[in-house]
């Protein structure tokens, strides 16, 4: 079974998310969209084969809890429920909760060093 399939994205928590996505745009060259975060496609502008998203997050944000890091590595997988079962068979933490959007399929385990691990299957598209 295939397993990770690619980087979907890089989230982190910042205390002012705005200024220093910024940063990043005037002095990285990243285009920083109105939503806080940037997009990397995957074979250059207009491309379909795919995203790695950069964003950065609230310091307050929850949403990568109950990892204990302050960021979150988003990671493409081919067959989400295959692969969580996998994990869960392996004995790792797979958190129980799992959502479906308009974007793909989520679930999360936590690794090793207590870090919540975002694992992605892509909608067509993304």
């Amino acid at each position: 079974m295939e397993r990770v399939t690619g980087i979907g994205g890089i989230f982190f928590k910042s205390s002012n998310p705005k200024s220093l996505g910024d940063w990043y745009k005037k002095h990285l060259g990243l285009d920083v969209t109105d939503w806080g975060g940037a997009l990397f496609r995957w074979g250059g502008d207009g491309s379909t084969r795919g995203t790695t998203v950069w964003s950065p997050f609230s310091e307050d944000t929850t949403y990568m809890e109950p990892g204990k890091s302050p960021f979150m590595i988003n990671f493409r997988v081919a067959d989400l429920e295959s692969l969580l079962a996998a994990l869960r068979s392996e004995g790792c933490t797979v958190m129980e909760k799992s959502e479906s959007s308009e974007q793909g399929k989520f679930g999360w385990v936590i690794d090793l060093d207590g870090n919540k691990i975002e694992l992605w299957e892509p909608a067509p598209g993304y």
